[in-house]
């Protein structure tokens, strides 16, 4: 058995503790996982996903004090077992005829013995996790860091490689395909991709991709999904005639993201960056830019764990994932950063090969000229 599979085995077996402790704290019988997202979190990475735009996916999770289950039908078992749930991952794999989903709710339910039973996405027969749960999820373990470090580098190559062949007479629709393009060669899902050419650019905040042609400039986004984790970065091109108002759009909105990353400190609540976010807008000229778009929060399993806004008491810890992206009318800026326990960020999505310059000691990027 390789260290890497020994590194998987350890997380998976600190997961299964982390949920019978939620077991035991609600007194529930068993735990049901069955989102894209903590399913990757309980089996250290593997996906359960076929439908790239469903919460949940073709099979899901059973813990219960005694035992632990991947629950699936006979189209999906092997390939699961095969590529995505390690053999020695403390997981039984429990097979379903797919055209007869009641027995595996009978399953569930002889299981459990008809006791309480938690879940992601509850039904009315279930209960909501307890937030201890969600906080752990939310504070990446070792083996975590190291596969979102991957996803990072992985995709601000990506962009990188987008940006520099883009042609100003291609479409958004071409951007953005080219985007989710050089994701797949990755083996990156593209959960996200929006794209804005020079006309659409100054008017949405979530430009979806048009027929439009980009024209002198353009934004690309990205959120970029591997082993279950999400990676999301902003990047501009600019084909000629960068004027100065351009640049100091970029400059100021940099400056204000860096008011966010000075403040995002361990045990730091959200909302104390946010409201650090709005003196910054206001302090720039722009005292409504914080109303017209979301300024991003923690980040992990999902693009957004926790979306920062003036009510999210919710604190920082060392180990949490964070996305800023503040923006105003033609200018957006946008990384991915874990928070060390030393209140220092380690930016996960940062490639050095795209143009960058030094704003308050950290390297942000800056328009690709061309």
């Amino acid at each position: 058995m390789s260290a890497n599979t020994m590194n998987v085995s350890e997380e998976i077996a600190r997961k299964l503790e982390l949920m019978r402790d939620a077991l035991h704290e609600t007194g529930a019988a068993g735990i049901r996982l069955r989102g894209t997202d903590w399913f990757a979190w309980a089996t250290a990475g593997g996906s359960n996903t076929v439908l790239l735009a469903a919460e949940t996916g073709v099979a899901e999770v059973l813990v219960t004090d005694e035992a632990a289950w991947i629950l699936t039908d006979e189209i999906e078992a092997q390939r699961l077992k095969d590529e995505q749930v390690p053999a020695d991952a403390g997981y039984q794999c429990h097979v379903s005829p797919w055209a007869q989903s009641r027995d595996r709710e009978a399953f569930v339910r002889e299981t459990t013995s008809n006791g309480k039973v938690l879940s992601d996405r509850p039904t009315q027969a279930e209960a909501a996790l307890p937030r201890s749960l969600l906080h752990h999820r939310r504070i990446m373990l070792p083996g975590e860091l190291e596969r979102y470090r991957q996803v990072g580098r992985l995709a601000s190559e990506a962009m990188t490689e987008v940006l520099t062949q883009a042609q100003p007479t291609w479409t958004e629709y071409q951007l953005a395909g080219a985007g989710a393009e050089a994701l797949w060669a990755r083996g990156l899902h593209p959960a996200l991709t929006l794209a804005a050419g020079d006309q659409r650019l100054p008017l949405y905040r979530h430009p979806l991709p048009s027929g439009e042609t980009i024209g002198r400039q353009a934004m690309l986004v990205f959120c970029a999904r591997g082993s279950g984790l999400i990676v999301s970065l902003t990047r501009f091109v600019c084909f000629g005639g960068f004027t100065a108002e351009d640049k100091q759009l970029h400059r100021t909105i940099a400056e204000i993201e860096a008011v966010a990353l000075k403040h995002s400190q361990v045990e730091a609540p959200l909302n104390e960056v946010y409201n650090a976010l709005a003196t910054a807008y206001e302090q720039q000229g722009y005292p409504h830019a914080i109303q017209e778009h979301h300024q991003g929060g923690t980040a992990g399993y999902g693009a957004r764990e926790i979306v920062a806004t003036p009510e999210t008491s919710d604190r920082l810890a060392a180990n949490m994932i964070l996305a800023w992206n503040p923006s105003i009318p033609g200018a957006k800026i946008e990384d991915t950063f874990v928070l060390n326990a030393d209140h220092s960020l380690e930016n996960l999505s940062f490639d050095t090969h795209f143009p960058h310059v030094e704003i308050e000691g950290w390297l942000r990027p800056v328009p690709l000229e061309r």
